[in-house]
């Protein structure tokens, strides 16, 4: 795990944590973390003209966003989302 450390207060990095394909799983995704208490930041992605025209009927939902949260949360967080409908998980790196 890698950190910044100033004095005696830490912080953590914030890290890719999971893809969204829905305005239903993104609101389920909100009400999970706030329950559990772990903070994430919501980042909106526009699609493509490309993707729009050429996979516009393999994937019907306009909302795309990928949700950011603190790298020592990740472990907690993959567990509540384990069987999500329209949440992909990103691949965390293994620390070497």
């Amino acid at each position: 795990m890698t950190s910044l450390s100033f004095d005696s207060i830490t912080f953590n990095r914030e890290v890719s944590f999971c893809r969204g394909y829905s305005m239903e799983s993104k609101e389920k995704l909100e009400k999970l973390f706030l329950e559990n208490r772990i903070s994430y930041f919501i980042e909106w992605q526009e699609r493509s003209f490309l993707s729009r025209l050429f996979g516009g009927g393999r994937r019907k939902e306009k909302s795309m966003f990928t949700v950011r949260i603190n790298e020592a949360d990740v472990e907690r967080a993959t567990e509540l989302v384990q069987g999500m409908d329209s949440i992909r998980l990103r691949k965390q790196k293994e620390d070497v």
